[in-house]
């Protein structure tokens, strides 16, 4: 364990920065408990008939693109050309319906671009407006709203969403919106949880310490995770936890929750951090951090996005990344593609045909990341509805997603079998680490299931 570092003057320059940084943060984590008015609940959905936008002929499905120009401008940080999004759904129409359409209806596939800068409780709503009574969508592929009254706004609506965020969804939230929320591409928070958890024992990421921090964005999803699985399952271990809930409504409860949390450490001898919440709470702490004189051994995963800490150096201090580990569940954005070949798996070497028969091409994986997860919500959308007909609406469409089996396997990460009780299509993860010969990150062992 290392002896307490001497109180240092606050680096002002670097906490500017840190806050222009955080900037991104803030905008992404505001958050409104409030739920949209709108018509059956989603309890009351049943399996006979059809949903909304499906006629005898079409099925509208709105895929949403995350515009984040503005914000990168803002903050500094780097982020990987993704494409054309409209073209990339163009592309997936086009495929879907020469090979059958959704449940024998030609998809109409509508793109719908979002301004990362101007997110809020109250564009999310304008957003969820303009899907379900505008465009009166059957399905809607979510990107990059984080936001706790978008989802079940849309599921108010009875609309299906395909979930390809980055966010804590985890089984009460999955449950809670039955049958409407599902994500083709990314694991359930609690499996997710146990497996990060576990991993970060064997590793022996806490060996020798009686204490760590935790960083954790303070959502239901997070406060259930820490009471459920972080407490005992450290005390076990023999590890007693400091956490830090991070207030993520605005800029100035961010920039100095996080400022705490490192001032905390500091002043407990904590040497051993991990993360709980995602959207890059990880690297935004580590700028924080640098300017408390503060620096620790980090546990991270998928959540934490990898890939963006090492791509920029001028926002994530590099002598941070030092051994790092914990486990990863999508390598578009964990690891470069010398660590792994691209594209990789039969479900992946699928999507970039698609795109390919249209002419779109990506010169790395991780500029295929959006491209992916699009793949994955049409495929899962299409294969799930083959055989339904004429009652075509979210409760039907469920069912038949659970019964698909090992016909559906996800593009994006490990794994896809739904099974009989499941929501989410990543189901498998690999161990991640930081490897300073490389300068990237790296995996470790097989793929192994989540939550076991």
């Amino acid at each position: 364990m290392t002896s307490p570092s001497p109180r240092r003057p606050v680096d002002r320059p670097l906490l500017v920065r840190a806050g222009a940084v955080l900037v991104a943060a803030a905008l992404a984590y505001t958050s409104c408990g409030t739920l949209m008015p709108g018509a059956d609940s989603a309890g009351g959905a049943s399996a006979n008939g059809t949903g909304p936008g499906v006629t005898d002929d079409t099925v509208k499905v709105v895929f949403i693109g995350t515009d984040l120009t503005k914000t990168a401008s803002m903050t500094g940080f780097q982020n990987a050309d993704v494409g054309k999004p409209s073209e990339q759904v163009e592309a997936l129409e086009t495929y879907v319906n020469a090979h059958g359409g959704v449940a024998g209806r030609k998809l109409e596939a509508v793109y719908r671009e979002y301004e990362a800068s101007k997110d809020s409780p109250a564009a999310e709503t304008t957003l969820c407006s303009q899907i379900t009574q505008d465009d009166e969508a059957f399905a809607v592929v979510l990107t990059g709203q984080l936001q706790s009254n978008a989802r079940p706004c849309y599921a108010q609506r009875r609309t299906l969403m395909l979930d390809a965020t980055l966010i804590a969804d985890d089984r009460a939230t999955f449950t809670r919106l039955d049958p409407y929320l599902w994500t083709a591409s990314y694991p359930e928070y609690d499996a997710f949880a146990t497996s990060f958890l576990d991993v970060l024992v064997a590793q022996r990421f806490f060996d020798g310490r009686r204490q760590a921090g935790l960083v954790a964005a303070d959502t239901p999803a997070n406060r259930s995770v820490y009471d459920e699985l972080v407490v005992p399952l450290l005390a076990e271990a023999g590890v007693t936890v400091t956490v830090n809930w991070i207030d993520t409504t605005s800029l100035g409860t961010l920039n100095s929750g996080l400022s705490q949390a490192a001032v905390n450490f500091r002043g407990k001898r904590i040497d051993r951090v991990f993360f709980l919440g995602g959207a890059r709470l990880a690297p935004f702490f580590m700028t924080s951090a640098k300017a408390q004189g503060f620096t620790a051994r980090y546990g991270v995963s998928t959540f934490d996005s990898p890939v963006f800490m090492v791509n920029n150096p001028g926002t994530v201090p590099p002598e941070s990344l030092a051994g790092m580990v914990g486990i990863g569940f999508a390598p578009a954005n964990d690891i470069p593609d010398s660590q792994l070949a691209f594209p990789d798996t039969d479900a992946e070497r699928r999507c970039l045909d698609i795109y390919q028969q249209a002419g779109i091409t990506f010169a790395k994986r991780e500029n295929a990341r959006v491209a992916l997860t699009y793949c994955d919500a049409a495929l899962l959308l299409q294969g799930a509805a083959a055989n339904l007909g004429p009652n075509l609406n979210a409760a039907a469409w469920a069912a038949a997603a659970r019964a698909l089996g090992p016909a559906y396997r996800t593009a994006t990460g490990f794994g896809g079998e739904l099974g009989p009780d499941g929501y989410a299509a990543g189901t498998g993860y690999r161990i991640l680490k930081y490897d300073t010969g490389c300068a990237c990150f790296t995996y470790d062992g097989p793929v192994t299931p989540l939550g076991r």
